[in-house]
């Protein structure tokens, strides 16, 4: 069985706000006071509002950038920790990686660690990237001939061969994270942290990152945090996702519904319902709706449905009557509630039991816009059983080439068919 490799128990973390040495000595000692002296009489028992010092305004002196986190990583798992700007997913990984100390709480990690923060944390800018190499690999606890055995792949990853002698401070963006990632992943860590690493670089690096993570994950059962706004990154690379909302964890678990309930958050989209009891589920005494489900069929790099994605939709349910002669027929709607298309199965008899139903529809079909779906089952073909409305939310971006045209598309629907213009060469024009 694999073992815990970091163990996150009650963690919180304040930052105070406002000027620093701003407060009087009374109001630091009163602080003080209640912060270490009453708590105790308290049996440890803080007032969230009163440690805040929130005023009826909303200003005040700290700020909770996490509370309450608590979560184990297996030796070898991805973890992927989502959220909106302001969440606390860096003040985290920055607590993991022991740059800040939590204001409460443990944590508790067991191996060699390397992480890759914000561009421009974990280089020295005035040593050369040779020397920075080797610094990072010495902080880990490596000897210089191990770290010697690990160079020409760290340099060749890289890419960045003909500036290796040449100081950090003078490269770019891109370069410092292709050379601060090869570090991170070659030095043999037992847990790499990493935020946002494939915020910066073109989509091949991107690729090329994302391979080196699950390499070292299968090959050396590497453990990974991974902190990242690049959704379909988080998809393609880990086994299970945090969201963080408001300092706090919001959800827990499958990478698919975790990021569902993020676009949720932030009004996008519903990817996913699953209704684990029967009792609970949307239906009636014939059809009880067990899940439905949006899975895009993502293009390397992308994490957003644009005109060019296809989109497979499917549904699973309870059917309670038997020997019924079954249909469904799945609406779609834009958001403005025009309905697209009126679609329906053959209708067809079916036992009591678990059913599976889906469709997928193609790329380059859909303009560009927010959608919504809804599911109706029928008896014979004609009878309405059950209806659910607006189950499955979604947005379709842009995505133009070969033309030079910058204004709206009209209409919702946008395939992609041929249109020739052909030279009929032996005509004139009189």
């Amino acid at each position: 069985m694999e073992k815990n490799i970091i163990i996150v128990d009650d963690l919180w973390k304040q930052y105070k706000l406002g000027d620093i040495n701003s407060s009087s000595l009374k109001e630091e000692v009163h602080h003080w006071w209640n912060r270490y002296i009453m708590r105790n009489k308290h049996d440890g028992q803080i007032n969230i509002a009163e440690e805040n010092n929130l005023t009826e305004n909303g200003a005040g002196k700290a700020f909770w950038a996490l509370r309450e986190i608590n979560f184990e990583v297996k030796q070898g798992e991805a973890l992927g920790i989502i959220g909106k700007n302001g969440a606390g997913k860096s003040t985290l990984l920055k607590i993991l990686s022991r740059i800040t100390r939590p204001t409460r709480g443990t944590v508790r990690g067991y191996g060699r660690v390397a992480s890759m923060l914000e561009v421009g944390t974990g280089f020295h800018s005035e040593l050369t990237g040779r020397e920075n190499i080797f610094l990072n690999g010495n902080i880990l606890g490596m000897s210089n001939r191990e770290i010697n055995q690990k160079f020409d792949a760290i340099v060749d990853f890289s890419g960045i061969s003909k500036f290796i002698d040449t100081p950090v401070k003078r490269y770019s963006s891109g370069m410092y994270v292709r050379l601060a990632f090869a570090v991170a992943a070659h030095l043999d860590p037992d847990i790499l942290l990493l935020d946002e690493v494939l915020a910066v670089g073109d989509a091949e690096f991107q690729e090329k990152c994302l391979m080196k993570m699950k390499e070292i994950i299968n090959d050396r059962g590497c453990t990974i945090l991974f902190v990242s706004h690049n959704i379909s990154s988080v998809l393609q690379l880990c086994s299970r996702a945090i969201l963080l909302k408001e300092g706090r964890m919001a959800d827990e678990g499958d990478p698919r519904y975790v990021v569902n309930s993020y676009y949720e958050l932030i009004g996008k989209r519903n990817f996913y319902q699953i209704w684990d009891k029967p009792e609970e589920a949307p239906g009636n005494e014939v059809i009880k709706v067990k899940s439905i489900s949006l899975r895009p069929e993502w293009l390397p790099g992308m994490d957003k449905i644009d005109i060019r994605t296809p989109i497979q939709f499917q549904f699973d349910f309870f059917n309670y009557m038997p020997s019924i002669e079954l249909s469904i027929g799945v609406h779609l709607f834009t958001a403005s509630d025009e309905c697209i298309f009126d679609i329906s199965s053959v209708s067809e008899p079916v036992p009591c039991g678990e059913f599976e139903s889906s469709f997928v529809l193609p790329g380059d079909f859909l303009n560009y816009g927010d959608y919504y779906l809804s599911v109706m089952f029928l008896k014979d073909g004609v009878t309405p059983i059950f209806y659910l409305e607006k189950c499955l939310v979604f947005e379709v971006v842009d995505y133009r080439e070969d033309t030079k045209w910058k204004g709206d598309w009209m209409g919702a629907v946008r395939p992609k068919f041929p249109i020739r213009i052909i030279h009929k060469k032996n005509k004139t024009i009189a």
